[in-house]
């Protein structure tokens, strides 16, 4: 089992890392090694604070802007919870 990073609570683990394992799925490059399933990767990802949290405000028309995942490669990709 995959441990959380600390101050993470296993709620919001659970739901970076569905997050991001879609960003997976649509093509984002992965953060960790190995040849793993974009769940396993997302999980070591958010478990080593290779991703984050961003939260948007709906733009003007009420629709949550989406965040695309490229982002450099020393900075955590961003993951956005209003792209669900």
């Amino acid at each position: 089992m995959i441990q959380g990073p600390p101050g993470v609570g296993t709620f919001q683990f659970v739901v970076l890392a569905m997050l991001r394992a879609a960003q997976l799925m649509r093509g984002c490059r992965p953060k960790v090694d190995g040849g793993h399933k974009a769940t396993v990767i997302a999980q070591l990802e958010v478990s080593e604070g290779k991703v984050m949290q961003v939260f948007t405000l709906p733009d003007t028309k009420g629709e949550a802007t989406a965040i695309s995942c490229a982002a450099t490669e020393d900075a955590p990709a961003p993951v956005d919870a209003n792209t669900i």
